[in-house]
């Protein structure tokens, strides 16, 4: 009996998905709860599992394609054998008696008047008298020329009365041979040489996966509909850097995870967002919505681009847990296993460009979010401390908020604010 593969109901909201992948092709046999198709939906990749065991007698909708939630992608036929192969087993064709007797061909080639020189298939044209017509005199000045370049007389065009060959045209032969103009092969090698600097001229469409798409009606929509602005500061990360090296073996002994620049950023980002709760804000229809929670999204890469898994009520988290946290959602998404909900919600987003090596950038607001916080590299610049010139360990940071919410007086204060608690973090465990 032919079982129709049908999309599952994915999430709320979603609507289609995109076929990333077949893992069986027609004709494959599969057991029950065995995965038959991989698909992506804007958020997350999950397997399609086989409903019964049997056999993929019909696909629907190939890879790469757009289907509807609900959609039917397959066919499976229940209880079935593996199928056999279309067209039957093929018979290799016997060598042909005619190719078996074919004589090789091998040994010299036959005399044509020419003589072969020493790398096979070049040949060494030697100029002859013209019948009728002596030879020229060669002048013993101009023997030894020809001696010395490895010419000889035919090599040369005599100019001397008499047929004479003199020391003047052996220079000249000489000279010629040092740089020989270039030939129709050199020529020709020229061109394709010229031809091949202007590169490849093909293309190739791909389709954008589900979560590109999303990213990118995301972006364009922050940009369409929020007033997005950005404000600039930068941080000494002298004290914060000595702190995780003072106690990074301590901490890793006893939580089994390194003590990351992240967690820092999240706790100064919630202390921040608790003296400006604008930023923490969002915007519904005419109504200002004040959350009085902290849920951070943190942008990590993913396999299938960036994502921005959320961690929730970062409040009444410690270090550990926020640093275990990342660990965590940061591997699942190299493996494309993160779930659905632990993509959606947040109410402020913290992106890390440093780790690429961005120096400095304008992130872009994820709406409804208010505010977005960018991380940049770490670089040694000289600063002024005390009236002296030291250097340091700076890292620019960028604050991008929604300026109908929030006033340039709160972006720069709560900018501000995170630079003052990295920049001393006890202030962190002092709540000051």
């Amino acid at each position: 009996m032919a079982i129709e593969l049908v999309v599952p109901k994915v999430g709320e909201s979603i609507t289609e998905v995109q076929i990333v992948e077949w893992l069986k092709k027609e004709g494959d046999r599969v057991e029950r709860d065995g995965n038959l198709a991989v698909i992506e939906t804007d958020k997350a990749t999950v397997e399609l599992p086989a409903p019964v065991a049997g056999v993929l007698t019909k696909i629907l909708k190939a890879k790469g394609s757009v289907a509807k939630v609900g959609e039917v992608i397959g066919y499976l036929e229940e209880g079935a054998g593996p199928a056999a192969p279309a067209g039957g087993t093929k018979t290799a064709k016997p060598e042909s008696e005619a190719a078996k007797a074919a004589p090789a061909q091998d040994g010299p080639a036959k005399s044509s008047g020419m003589n072969f020189g020493p790398e096979t298939g070049k040949i060494a044209v030697i100029k002859k008298d013209e019948p009728g017509k002596p030879g020229a005199t060669v002048m013993p000045a101009a023997a030894r020329v020809l001696a010395e370049s490895g010419l000889s007389a035919a090599d040369a065009q005599a100019t001397g009365p008499g047929n004479r060959l003199l020391k003047e045209d052996a220079l000249k032969a000489a000279e010629a041979k040092a740089n020989p103009p270039p030939g129709p092969s050199l020529a020709h090698e020229a061109k394709a040489a010229n031809a091949n600097i202007a590169g490849s001229r093909s293309e190739e469409a791909v389709p954008m996966s589900m979560l590109r798409r999303k990213v990118a009606e995301r972006l364009v929509q922050a940009q369409q509909t929020a007033a997005l602005l950005t404000t600039f500061n930068e941080i000494d990360m002298s004290e914060m850097m000595e702190l995780r090296k003072r106690h990074q073996d301590a901490f890793v002994k006893k939580y089994g995870v390194k003590l990351g620049f992240m967690s820092f950023f999240v706790k100064a980002a919630v202390e921040a967002l608790k003296l400006i709760p604008q930023i923490n804000a969002e915007i519904r229809g005419n109504e200002i919505i004040y959350k009085h929670y902290y849920d951070i999204g943190v942008a990590v890469g993913g396999g299938k681009g960036l994502v921005v898994p959320v961690l929730r009520n970062v409040e009444a988290m410690g270090f550990a847990q926020v640093e275990l946290a990342i660990a965590e959602l940061a591997k699942r998404a190299q493996a494309n296993t993160l779930k659905l909900e632990e993509l959606q919600g947040g109410t402020f987003t913290i992106s890390n460009g440093g780790v690429y090596g961005s120096l400095l950038s304008t992130p872009i607001v994820n709406p409804p979010q208010s505010g977005v916080l960018g991380m940049h590299s770490i670089q040694d610049r000289p600063v002024a401390r005390d009236g002296q010139v030291v250097i340091r360990p700076m890292m620019y940071v960028a604050l991008t908020y929604d300026h109908r919410i929030v006033d340039g007086r709160e972006a720069v204060t709560f900018l501000k604010r995170i630079k003052d608690t990295l920049e001393d973090p006890a202030r962190i465990l002092l709540e000051i």
